[in-house]
């Protein structure tokens, strides 16, 4: 008898979860502690990290250079480069207009066009934090004030690097951001194989984080 070909794709569902509780109460997000019933009736306790989504911004300009950005982060001891990049920070908030506003804001740029490069869930063991990063082509400087920035942006660098040298880096085990790593290698494949122009639009829908 031949096994039935399952359709490989991600798809949603929510086992029970008799009770539920905030751990801890952060400032972006909280940690909720779920009491969820296991496949045989057994129940076990489910710690994670509830997290209102975020976006960013692969910058691709017309010699294949990434516009990055460098930053510390306090919970890994590192300065590390990454996308200009942010949190869904009001609920249904569209994620394009929050890309474009993170582009402005770490960047001081624009771009004409915008495509969604991947989704992905950061760490779905322990978060719910969903990412969507978006390809941005036809790079201009923003007119006006730069953004005002404060806390670890004050101290942010900016740089474009040549993809194929950001892929070599990641390779290489040089680069440690998730969402940097993933985008550059996406970024890489979808060029050598379908195209730019094969990717999603840029308001294609997220059941992850809906929006309007």
């Amino acid at each position: 008898m031949s096994q039935q070909k399952q359709q490989i794709v991600d798809t949603p569902e929510e086992w029970q979860v008799t009770s539920s509780a905030t751990s801890f109460a952060g400032r972006i997000w909280d940690i909720r502690s779920d009491e969820v019933v296991m496949p045989d009736g057994a129940v076990a306790v489910r710690d994670y990290l509830r997290h209102p989504g975020a976006v960013g911004v692969l910058a691709l300009d017309e010699q294949q250079r990434v516009l990055l950005v460098r930053q510390y982060r306090h919970p890994v001891r590192h300065r590390l480069w990454e996308l200009p990049a942010g949190l869904l920070d009001v609920p249904g908030e569209n994620p394009l207009h929050a890309a474009q506003r993170e582009l402005y804001e770490e960047a001081h740029a624009t771009a004409r066009d915008w495509r969604v490069l991947i989704d992905f869930y950061s760490s779905p063991g322990g978060s719910s934090e969903a990412l969507r990063i978006f390809l941005a082509q036809g790079l201009a400087e923003s007119e006006g004030d730069r953004f005002a920035a404060e806390h670890e942006e004050l101290d942010l660098q900016l740089d474009r690097v040549d993809l194929d040298e950001l892929v070599r880096l990641v390779l290489a085990g040089e680069l440690h951001n998730g969402a940097l790593v993933a985008s550059v290698l996406a970024a890489r494949v979808a060029l050598d194989g379908p195209g730019l122009d094969s990717l999603r639009p840029a308001q294609a829908p997220w059941p992850a984080r809906p929006f309007e």
